[in-house]
């Protein structure tokens, strides 16, 4: 009997049943296609040994004026630099750090230490740094803590690595404390607090037990102006970290910025610095509005009020509730609410830019949710995917009611875009429904139009350029982080990776698989039989199983799995099985397996029913 090549269009599709799909591919993870055919991602390995504390939101990479590269992380908690194989702490202090205090410990026998600090603003989940004072009950306290407790405005605990000695109220001499800016949350969540629902729909003074009103996570966003970075913390001021200083240093307020603001974004050729969702009064963060956006004067970020000798200015949009994000594009700034699409021009004195809606209903999600890839702008909506490349249009998407069925409406705003270009995908990271972190992915290959799913979570990603790999982060909720040293910390940790690097998940074996639509002969008029089949795949590491599953309808409860091993040296395998259709698995789970899959030739031959 001649065999039968069974041929399967490159993409997953998701919007049809899996009989529906036949000659399609309907699952997959950590796998992707290229020239027409599925094959194993690249793997990864972790750039640095240690942890980085809570979980990254960004990543910006550049190169200094000597040659030197950075790559900036903003967490939760912290604020990094990376460089040359180390990752450092550059988290801004809050105003009016150092504060100078006396005997201001007390112990009681326990790791526990109370300080006493008049309003000193800290939250739980803050850190301080002590200086130079005493031990007190044989404890060194000149050191990182994080705030564990805080009991009254004017004191708070931390907890020691050493139990104390002894109990002493006040003690430890004179010294200092610096207060980092106050942590924000790891994860959006919904606000159960006062007039978070309708009036007099609940008993009085008593929190809410549902709310529509979202707490958004912390977000941070960077760009360079120059070789220096900038650094901008979601409703939160705008900071500077020169390089000139060295990475032993902490990066500064821009104290004439504005206070509050969403995200920031230098112009391209003409050197403004954009503040969206920012203050109409500069220093009032009271007066934040989410759909108003400012820009410094030229070349010069320290000076952002409008007047007849500089080029700085504002507009507030109308179409939406609020600005989710801005992207440089071909000839524009391409500017984002939750429900429209503007682009934003220069164009000199005395309007400096120009203000254009190009589309509607189509905004986009979050704060890294879109990405220009060469003048073509691609961004995930509420609901869709969406690109631009001289109009809006709307994607077609294979997989859409597979993602947006199960797309976490608390954790939206966290969704990352990240670009692989020299694999020419898009990538959105985002979070399914019931989970609180991202924890899948879904892929647009944009040169060959179509889609892959899986459930590879990283919280942020940045493409080669500056680096030769990709970069990205993955998140812990349950890992304790190692660098800096903290005394106290609790868990939440990001690890460090380098991507497209070898072929498993750093040093552990990365387990992908594809599964096809199911195929028949005679458009199922006959039962099928399959005796045996010839593989083909390109540079295959290792090996694969190939699986086929028969059944007898598509809504066949019971099934017959006939699983093959395939390695470089098979020529063919046996499978003998029957049904009126067949699907086709491939999956491949053990270290250095590597795979591109290409036809499949089986001898199918029709059968009888006994």
């Amino acid at each position: 009997m001649p065999l039968t090549k069974i041929q399967f269009q490159p993409g997953i599709d998701k919007q049809d049943t899996e009989y529906g799909a036949e000659g399609r591919w309907t699952d997959s993870d950590m796998v992707r296609f290229r020239y027409g055919l599925p094959e194993k991602i690249g793997g990864w390995t972790k750039l640095i040994t240690p942890t980085l504390v809570g979980v990254v939101r960004d990543l910006h990479a550049w190169t200094d004026l000597d040659g030197i590269r950075y790559m900036a992380l903003g967490t939760d908690r912290k604020l990094y630099v990376y460089s040359e194989g180390t990752a450092y702490d550059i988290t801004p202090l809050r105003a009016g750090s150092p504060v100078s205090l006396t005997n201001p410990f007390t112990t009681n026998a326990t790791t526990t230490v109370t300080v006493a600090d008049t309003a000193h603003g800290a939250l739980v989940g803050d850190f301080v740094t002590f200086a130079s004072f005493s031990a007190i009950d044989g404890l060194d306290m000149n050191a990182e803590f994080e705030v564990i407790s805080v009991p009254t405005s004017n004191t708070f605990t931390v907890t020691h690595t050493s139990t104390a000695s002894g109990s002493t109220a006040g003690g430890g001499g004179a010294g200092t404390a610096n207060y980092q800016i106050n942590v924000g949350l790891a994860a959006s969540a919904y606000g159960y607090g006062w007039g978070t629902g309708a009036w007099n729909v609940g008993t009085w003074n008593t929190p809410r037990s549902t709310s529509t009103v979202t707490i958004n996570a912390r977000e941070w966003s960077f760009d360079n102006f120059g070789e220096d970075l900038l650094a901008t913390v979601s409703d939160g001021g705008t900071y500077r970290w020169d390089t000139s200083v060295g990475t032993g240093t902490r990066a500064a307020v821009i104290s004439q910025a504005p206070t509050s603001s969403r995200f920031v974004l230098v112009s391209p050729t003409d050197r403004h610095v954009f503040l969206f969702g920012t203050e109409t009064t500069i220093g009032s963060s009271s007066t934040n509005d989410p759909l108003f956006l400012r820009w410094s004067s030229q070349e010069d970020y320290t000076d952002w009020t409008p007047t007849v000798i500089n080029t700085s200015g504002s507009f507030r949009i109308q179409d939406g509730s609020k600005i989710m994000t801005a992207v440089r594009s071909r000839g524009a700034i391409l500017v984002w609410t939750d429900t429209s699409l503007h682009a934003m021009q220069f164009v000199g004195p005395p309007f400096v830019f120009s203000l254009n809606q190009i589309g509607a209903n189509c905004g986009a999600v979050s704060v890294h949710s879109a990405v220009d890839v060469n003048g073509t702008a691609f961004w995930m909506s509420q609901n869709s995917f969406y690109m631009f490349d001289g109009a809006v249009k709307k994607m077609p998407c294979s997989v859409q009611d597979y993602v947006f069925d199960d797309f976490s409406i608390t954790n939206q705003p966290e969704t990352y875009c990240g670009l692989n270009a020299e694999k020419n995908e898009v990538t959105w990271f985002y979070t399914s429904s019931g989970e609180s972190q991202i924890d899948r992915y879904v892929t647009y290959n944009y040169l060959e139009q179509v889609w892959s799913t899986g459930s590879l979570a990283r919280t942020a990603w940045k493409d080669y350029g500056v680096y030769e790999y990709p970069y990205a982060t993955k998140y812990s909720t349950t890992a304790t982080a190692t660098t800096p040293t903290i005394l106290g910390l609790t868990d939440g940790a990001s690890t460090f990776y380098q991507q497209e690097s070898g072929t498993d998940d750093d040093g552990v074996a990365l387990t992908a698989f594809i599964t096809s639509g199911d195929f028949d002969i005679g458009d199922g008029q006959q039962l099928l039989h399959i005796g045996r089949g010839i593989p083909d795949f390109k540079n295959l590491v290792g090996s694969v199983d190939m699986a086929l599953t028969f059944k007898t309808y598509p809504a066949s409860s019971t099934s017959i799995i006939k699983t093959s091993t395939v390695v470089p040296a098979t020529t063919k395998f046996d499978l003998r099985g029957r049904g009126r259709q067949a699907n086709l698995k491939i999956t491949s789970d053990a270290l250095s397996d590597n795979w591109r899959f290409g036809t499949l030739r089986l001898d199918v031959q029709p059968d009888g029913g006994r």
